[in-house]
């Protein structure tokens, strides 16, 4: 999962990204609402954690923009004015979630995990694929009730196959849901992660097919089932 944080604190903005990274997300950051414009409209991302008060251009207007080009991406406003009527125009204009500053880190995190699965398709907390289970509260993958020891990049690579199981994922795909500005990560490098990802899923007879030239399918084996908890 790729988040966008908007935030012109850039100690605030640093503070979120370490602890978003250490949860297994992709975080890019930019400090103005012109910047945070332009990077929402080049390239995909599942999550803008929104600073309504942006240098440029404010941040409301950055809502404004980002529903205007009929995005439904999840968007969390961040706030020092806490009233009634900032909840109520934020709300109005298609955010998703309200923070007021200061704010528990902890609570935040909590409402990341709620809206990237809501933005997921609205799932539940538990993704099954098989005998696979993935907590995506968590990010805990288990075969069997057995954990799977996974890296923080292969847990993420995982979560985009199972939002998108049956369906083919490219690896540009892959490269823009996993990995952050300035990254140098290449196709060879994704085609080693999935290789690694394919050897510790084994166990559990999950398949993630190759489609050649294109990229990467997540398959039922015969007998398994999709659900959900």
């Amino acid at each position: 999962m790729r988040i966008l944080i908007a935030e012109d604190d850039n100690i605030l903005a640093d503070g979120l990204s370490r602890s978003l990274r250490q949860n297994g997300y992709a975080v890019d950051a930019v400090h103005d609402g012109i910047e945070a414009d332009s990077a929402l409209a080049a390239q995909p991302f599942d999550l803008l954690i929104l600073d309504i008060g942006l240098p440029r251009l404010s941040g409301t207007e950055v809502l404004r923009r980002l529903r205007a080009r009929n995005s439904h991406m999840p968007v969390l406003i961040l706030t020092a004015a806490d009233s009634v009527e900032q909840r109520v125009k934020g709300l109005d204009l298609g955010a998703d979630d309200y923070m007021a500053k200061p704010f528990a880190l902890s609570e935040l995190e909590a409402r990341v995990r709620a809206l990237t699965r809501r933005g997921a398709g609205g799932g539940p907390a538990l993704l099954r694929h098989g005998r696979l289970t993935f907590d995506q509260v968590g990010r805990v993958v288990t075969i069997d009730d057995q954990l799977v020891e996974l890296s923080a990049r292969e847990v993420s690579l995982l979560e985009v196959l199972l939002s998108r199981s049956g369906r083919m994922v490219s690896k540009k795909q892959l490269v823009d849901h996993l990995c952050e500005w300035g990254e140098e990560v290449s196709t060879n490098a994704i085609e080693v992660y999935v290789h690694r990802l394919r050897k510790k899923l084994e166990p559990g007879d999950v398949r993630i097919a190759t489609v050649r030239g294109l990229g990467y399918c997540l398959e039922r084996e015969a007998g398994a089932q999709n659900g959900a908890a």
